[in-house]
């Protein structure tokens, strides 16, 4: 289940983060972080299995109801057991009815290789 990140969960989501070749850089996935603690429009969301996090995917919401999917991040561990698709999937019932999902260049190949059934398409805007 897709729980919002909270606070005290930062070094959860910095992990799960980390796991993605964009965020490797320390300084990189503080101000990624940052967005996420600051930023209004940008959401995060960890997923949960039993009493573990083992997933996360963040979102930028845009002034044009669109919602870019920034980051999609699963443990190792956990890889090839479908959570990428749960998450994108939970995330789809979230946001579907009132706006529009699109992936970013970093997300777009794994968003659109979990999510046959469900329309993608890549945003036209990129990180900021």
């Amino acid at each position: 289940m897709l729980r919002r990140y909270k606070s005290n969960q930062e070094k959860i989501a910095m992990g799960l983060l980390s796991f993605m070749p964009e965020e490797k850089d320390v300084r990189v996935l503080q101000k990624t972080m940052n967005l996420y603690k600051n930023e209004e429009n940008w959401q995060l969301y960890l997923l949960k299995k039993s009493d573990d996090f083992v997933g996360a995917i963040g979102v930028r919401l845009t002034d044009d109801m669109t919602v870019v999917i920034q980051h999609v991040s699963v443990n190792p561990s956990f890889r090839k057991q479908g959570k990428a698709r749960k998450m994108i999937q939970e995330l789809s019932l979230i946001y579907k009815k009132d706006y529009k999902l699109c992936s970013n260049k970093d997300t777009y190949e794994l968003i659109n290789k979990c999510s046959k059934d469900i329309n993608f398409e890549l945003a036209d805007k990129t990180r900021p």
